[in-house]
C-alpha cells in the first residue's frame, strides 16, 4: 500500500467506530467491531435478542483490495461510502461491492 492509501484502516475504523458509538448497545443486543489490520478486513456486527428473536448479522463490510476500499456490504441507510468521502477519501478509491459489475460501471464510484 503506498503511503497516500497507508491511512485507509485508520480512516475505516474511525468511520466504522463513529457507527458503533451511534448505535450503542443495550443489555441485549451488542455492536461489535471486528477489525483484521493483516488481511485488510474490517467489520461492524450485532449480535443478541430482541423481543424473542435473535439478531445477528453484519450491518457493514469493508475490505481494502489492491488499494482501493471496497465496501462489501452496507445496511446503513445513507451509505458508509458517503462517510468515507467525508473523511477524505476520493471516489475513484471506493468501490461499492455489493452492487454487480454492470451497475458499478454507471456509479460515480470506482468499477473495480
Amino acid at each position: 500500500m503506498d503511503s497516500l492509501n497507508s491511512n485507509y484502516p485508520d480512516i475505516i475504523e474511525k468511520v466504522l467506530q463513529d457507527y458503533a458509538e451511534f448505535l450503542g448497545n443495550d443489555e441485549n443486543v451488542q455492536v461489535e467491531l471486528v477489525f483484521d489490520r493483516q488481511r485488510d478486513r474490517y467489520l461492524l456486527v450485532e449480535a443478541g435478542w430482541q423481543d424473542g428473536y435473535r439478531i445477528y448479522g453484519t450491518l457493514l463490510h469493508i475490505d481494502i483490495i489492491d488499494n482501493k476500499i471496497w465496501i462489501q456490504h452496507d445496511g446503513t441507510e445513507e451509505g458508509v461510502a458517503l462517510d468515507l468521502l467525508a473523511e477524505g477519501i476520493s471516489k475513484e478509491k471506493v468501490v461499492l461491492g455489493f452492487r454487480n459489475f454492470e451497475e458499478r460501471k454507471i456509479s460515480e464510484f470506482a468499477a473495480s
